[in-house]
């Protein structure tokens, strides 16, 4: 049995903290939560964690100020948590070296889909070494990239691209791309899938091989490169 993925949540508002918790737990995660932004380095030092969910505003100190002094040891992904809108320009703008943002009020179930996403990129990175892709995604811009060009990927694309990165050679179901797209639990068909692979490949013939992405008949589809 492979080791549970680890969730560190940072996040003084103890109800939210623990609704995170449930919903991750749920989502098959381990985690931790801190409530005070001085204890979270020392927490570091001792523990091991695979992503963090981190709070901008807590006592003690602050998310940024813990965000940059993390990133001068570590390259664990951080997703900042904030309900200042007028900061989003900052984290955007990579300034303080987080791996992405989401605003509160928030859907447990987004920051969920956040987790998975960001580490299924991570996931792809470990493994580079031993199988190199031959083109990179962007999660911050959503683009894609091939011999320093690069394609604008949509939300779906993006998800799509995401998910079928992540294991290659794995056969992905309709269902699988669909959940993986579409976090609302909105009813879409399986032709709407096959539409949005087609789109895709469409886009990666422009600079790649569109036929990295197979379909395997009555199944799904998967990349292969």
């Amino acid at each position: 049995m492979s080791k549970k993925a680890h969730v560190l949540i940072v996040e003084d508002e103890k109800k939210i903290a623990s609704l995170l918790a449930d919903y991750l737990t749920v989502a098959e995660y381990d985690t931790s939560c801190i409530h005070d932004g001085l204890e979270v380095e020392t927490w570091l030092s001792e523990h091991h964690t695979d992503i963090i969910l981190l709070d901008l505003m807590l006592p003690g100190k602050n998310g940024i100020e813990l965000c940059k002094s993390i990133r001068q040891t570590s390259e664990v992904p951080i997703i900042m948590v904030t309900a200042k809108v007028e900061e989003i320009d900052r984290l955007l703008g990579l300034e303080i070296g987080a791996d992405d943002y989401i605003c509160k009020p928030f859907s447990p179930k987004e920051v969920v889909a956040r987790v998975k996403t960001i580490l299924r990129r991570v996931s792809i990175a470990d493994t580079s070494d031993n199988i190199r892709l031959p083109f990179d995604i962007d999660a911050h811009r959503m683009v894609m990239t091939i011999d320093k060009q690069t394609i604008t990927l949509t939300s779906v694309e993006f998800q799509m691209l995401t998910l079928l990165s992540s294991d290659l050679g794995r056969i992905f179901s309709r269902e699988q791309l669909m959940n993986a797209c579409y976090n609302d639990h909105r009813i879409v068909s399986d032709r709407t899938i096959d539409s949005h692979i087609k789109k895709l490949r469409k886009k990666i013939a422009l600079i790649g091989n569109e036929h990295w992405i197979q379909s395997v008949y009555g199944v799904g589809y998967k990349l292969v490169v």
